[in-house]
């Protein structure tokens, strides 16, 4: 009896008590969501037991959100809920109807706003999304340049997936070609440009590695 009295007692305090109810949520690792419409997708009401609290359920609302590709939910006893988002990174803008779309590597669009944010290439392609093939033949280019390489990236467009081109904001234009061959041509273009003719070159065309040309 005295057993069955204890695990009676744990289980009122554990789900009947105001003890161990859910007072806080946290959010962290946000900063392209804003942290009102995480809580909202997480849909936690406080009060609510906190060994009720349904985290796989949670996590899955909240991944739903655009800007997320992943979410951890976590209970810190006594009355914590902690959500640690991993969101998705921009790596182009699209620009339509006066404003500006963050897409990531997949094509999928991220946040959107009437600036143009600072540090990512326009991208121009016909129909930008995750079903496009151009789109992801040009992201894909992004996603493997080297950071020196990006922050130097302007404009990326891609009329086919075989005929990606890369402008840089000094004015060199990178004719890439398809995707393929990402390293191979990475090496190429920065050997080139530290070559008396690549330095000088106003295009670089490596989309042939085998017949590099610049002009």
């Amino acid at each position: 009896m005295l057993v069955v009295g204890l695990l009676a007692a744990a289980g009122w305090v554990l789900l009947g008590s105001k003890l161990l109810v859910v007072r806080h949520v946290e959010v962290a690792g946000n900063r392209l969501a804003p942290r009102d419409r995480i809580e909202a997708a997480a849909g936690i009401s406080l009060g609510s037991p906190m060994a009720r609290l349904d985290t796989g359920a949670v996590r899955d609302r909240v991944r739903r959100l655009r800007e997320v590709a992943s979410a951890k939910v976590e209970r810190r006893w006594p009355g914590t809920v902690r959500i640690v988002v991993t969101e998705r990174t921009p790596r182009a803008v699209v620009s339509r109807g006066g404003r500006y779309y963050r897409l990531d590597g997949s094509g999928i669009t991220v946040a959107d706003g009437t600036t143009r944010p600072a540090g990512l290439p326009l991208l121009v392609v016909a129909a930008p999304g995750p079903s496009d093939p151009s789109s992801l033949a040009a992201l894909h280019v992004v996603g493997r340049l080297p950071a020196s390489l990006r922050r130097r990236l302007a404009e990326v467009s891609a009329p086919s997936p075989e005929a990606v081109t890369l402008r840089l904001a000094d004015g060199l234009t990178i004719v890439w070609g398809s995707d393929e061959r990402t390293p191979e041509k990475l090496r190429l273009v920065e050997a080139l440009r530290r070559s008396p003719a690549g330095r000088s070159a106003n295009t670089i065309d490596v989309s042939s590695p085998e017949v590099v040309t610049t002009h």
